[in-house]
């Protein structure tokens, strides 16, 4: 027989999660409607301003079920789904292991782009090698490229207190010189009229489901664990959460801050650079010299929405390999430009930042606004440099 004590508890326990669970959901769910009301405004609008047209307040219903069915309504629209997450998943895991360090990591887009141009090189070299050997080389030359790309911030960041922002941010600009460079030099493919790689051959991705159902998939989604277990089962990711939650206390813990923000970047960068070896190996098979990505920029929305949490993140990224593998549906059914969802996800994005002005206003109490980690990012960096 449960003592009384414990029958008290019981249901304080029962309440205690359940608010957990809303204070986690609930800026995330409501910046979610908020952005589909936002954008169903949009589209009324807009149906208006076509010649011959009135406003259509059906219009909204039917491009958002032409989203759902484009992303959920069949084997062949799940398969597509998840090929267009793959690359958000892995590069927001990378946004959001930065955030839990304390970091904003807005280089993603040029880890992206270097993991993939590391990947290509090696591929150059081992195109003609069984799929076994050509694979795994290739998969690590990404990575490492894409590491590396990331750690140069943590060097910077850990040694001259230079913003990762601001780095961040010149590291992309630099990204894409060095694709050009590349490209049209020593990794251009000989007799080709423009400048591209030449095909990675038999370092290529298998399909392993549907038309587009790559290995990288998979790859992505054994990350969502690998993540979490590093970050919440391991001594190195208790210090990677204490760095984010107090750099002195960290400090004075005897954990050493530099070297973690260079392994965090690393990391970080080596994630984004995974990514953009997916995109490589999995579907383009080659990078034109004009190769540019919105996965970088997608990813801190992408982290944000999931709580920098890496089930948040896949769920995350669900939600928006959904609306860009759907948004031509969207686009034959209703008449609206596939554009749109870039709308949503920028109005997303907007409501996600003013999430603690959401919380007060709608009067939400201990709600998690999921900018803490971003938001010690300054603090951090006042005291890293006045050390």
């Amino acid at each position: 027989m449960t003592a009384p004590s414990e029958q008290a508890a019981q249901p304080s326990a029962g309440r205690g999660i359940g608010e957990r669970i809303f204070s986690t959901i609930a800026i995330p769910v409501i910046s979610i409607i908020l952005a589909l009301l936002v954008g169903a405004v949009v589209m009324i609008l807009s149906s208006a301003l076509v010649p011959g047209h009135s406003f259509d307040l059906g219009l909204p219903i039917q491009a958002y079920a032409a989203l759902f069915e484009g992303a959920f309504g069949s084997v062949a629209a799940w398969i597509n789904t998840l090929y267009y997450t793959a690359p958000l998943l892995l590069a927001g895991l990378g946004v959001a292991i930065g955030f839990k360090a304390g970091l904003f990591n807005i280089g993603a887009r040029g880890q992206f782009v270097i993991g993939a141009l590391g990947a290509a090189a090696v591929a150059t070299v081992v195109h003609d090698s069984a799929p076994i050997i050509a694979i795994p080389l290739t998969v690590l030359g990404g990575i490492a490229a894409g590491a590396v790309w990331g750690g140069i911030v943590g060097v910077l960041k850990a040694y001259s207190g230079a913003h990762e922002v601001v780095t961040t941010i010149m590291m992309n600009y630099i990204a894409f010189a060095v694709l050009s460079w590349a490209v049209s030099g020593p990794l251009r493919q000989p007799g080709s009229p423009q400048p591209v790689t030449p095909d990675v051959g038999n370092a290529a991705f298998p399909i392993l489901f549907g038309d587009n159902g790559h290995l990288g998939i998979l790859i992505a989604a054994a990350m969502v664990p690998i993540v979490w277990f590093v970050l919440y089962r391991t001594t190195r990711g208790f210090e990677i959460r204490t760095l984010g939650a107090n750099l002195d206390a960290a400090r004075y813990a005897g954990m050493r801050p530099r070297s973690l923000t260079i392994l965090v970047m690393g990391i970080a960068g080596g994630l984004a650079g995974l990514a953009g070896t997916g995109n490589l190996l999995g579907f383009n098979h080659h990078i034109p010299a004009s190769f540019d990505t919105t996965v970088g920029f997608d990813s801190i929305t992408v982290a944000l929405l999931g709580r920098s949490n890496p089930f948040g993140v896949a769920l995350a990224a669900l939600f928006f390999g959904g609306m860009r593998a759907s948004a031509g549906d969207m686009q034959v059914q209703a008449g609206l430009p596939t554009e749109l969802v870039d709308v949503i996800e920028a109005v997303l994005l907007f409501f996600l930042v003013v999430g603690p002005i959401l919380g007060a206003r709608l009067r939400l109490r201990g709600v998690q606004t999921g900018l803490g980690d971003a938001n010690r990012v300054s603090a951090a960096l006042g005291s890293e440099v006045a050390h």
